[in-house]
């Protein structure tokens, strides 16, 4: 199934012709989707708690009146940890981006991107759960290298739990990586699940960051 398929997205952004431009510009890019919009943080959660159909992902800018990004970001990791959220803003300082990547962000884009980059970034994070690109892979390793980010060597990975990792890191998908180490798909969501758990982050990206940080893998 291509997760891409019939997709249901909020747009929030304080600027009403950003909204309906992007709106327009994913209806190109994805016709089957369904596009709604919010203009700010506090309409986000808003709708979120009266929607009876959840959406798959929100496309979020940081800087709105009422309720920023940042705020809107720690409240739906807390109720809706599943839900994807894509960060669009022209915000490019490091350690914000850092912040937002640390916080549970699946993706960090700005809003000068190509729309081919975020047809793709879309994409990856539907399918792969994460979506960095060069750019933002370059400040994950530059923060750590400079000590930004606090390491968290401590953890205790199987064998097993690292080639799951380093799959992950070369954004194979779960059916993939089960392939490539015959195992079953339900096998690698567990162990998945396991390292999320033991390296204390809230999903997919945070565990790249985390490997990326502890020089556990590269990418």
């Amino acid at each position: 199934m291509n997760l891409t398929e019939n997709l249901n997205i909020i747009v929030t952004d304080d600027h009403a012709l950003f909204r309906k431009g992007l709106i327009n510009l994913l209806h190109d890019i994805y016709p089957g989707g369904n596009y709604s919009e919010a203009s700010n943080g506090q309409e986000l959660i808003d709708r979120l708690a009266k929607s009876e159909t959840l959406p798959d992902l929100v496309l979020l800018d940081i800087n709105m009146p009422v309720m920023d990004g940042v705020k809107a970001t720690e409240i739906i990791r807390k109720d809706y940890p599943d839900m994807k959220i894509i960060i669009l803003t022209m915000e490019n300082e490091d350690q914000l981006t850092l912040h937002m990547i640390e916080a549970g962000v699946n993706g960090y884009l700005l809003k000068d991107c190509e729309p081919e980059e975020l047809g793709k970034a879309i994409r990856m994070v539907m399918e792969k759960d994460f979506y960095f690109n060069y750019n933002i892979s370059e400040l994950i390793r530059n923060a750590y290298i400079h000590k930004l980010f606090p390491s968290k060597i401590n953890h205790e990975f199987s064998t097993r739990e690292i080639e799951v990792l380093e799959l992950v890191c070369k954004e194979l998908t779960t059916n993939e990586i089960a392939d490539k180490l015959s195992v079953s798909p339900r096998t690698v969501e567990t162990h998945r699940k396991n390292l999320i758990e033991k390296a204390g982050v809230k999903n997919l990206a945070g565990l790249i960051v985390f490997a990326i940080k502890n020089k556990i893998v590269k990418i």
